[in-house]
């Protein structure tokens, strides 16, 4: 006797996954996506610092940005005269099934105000 075959319900498409951290005025922001133990993902990570001109004499201000504990970019300039200054980075990356993905952006200034730092993933 041959059972009759059951028909499976489509598998439903899942929506892009969309990650963020905001440290405020925090000088380190981090963003934690865990696993996903089926597939594999692809993001795409900004990173935005913005920060406040003192108003007198030479400022500057950095933004460092670790993916798993590994530096993926790094970049120091002069804080321009002006209500506020900016430093952004933009990159992809691939995570394989099973493995999470940390990023770390570290903010630093000399004479200048932090006003907001933030991580954002967005799935391709």
């Amino acid at each position: 006797m041959t059972r009759p075959s059951r028909a499976r319900p489509p598998v439903a498409a899942k929506a892009p996954e969309r990650w963020s951290a905001d440290a405020g005025e925090g000088d380190v922001c981090r963003l934690d996506i865990p696993a996903d133990a089926v597939r594999e993902r692809r993001f795409e990570v900004a990173c935005l610092f913005v920060v406040a001109h003192p108003g007198a004499g030479t400022a500057r201000h950095g933004l460092a940005v670790a993916v798993d504990g590994a530096r993926e970019w790094s970049r120091e300039i002069e804080t321009h005269d002006g209500a506020t200054d900016t430093l952004d980075v933009r990159f992809r990356r691939t995570v394989p099934a099973g493995r999470a993905l940390r990023i770390v952006a570290t903010g630093s200034v000399q004479r200048a105000r932090r006003v907001r730092l933030t991580v954002s993933a967005d799935e391709e």
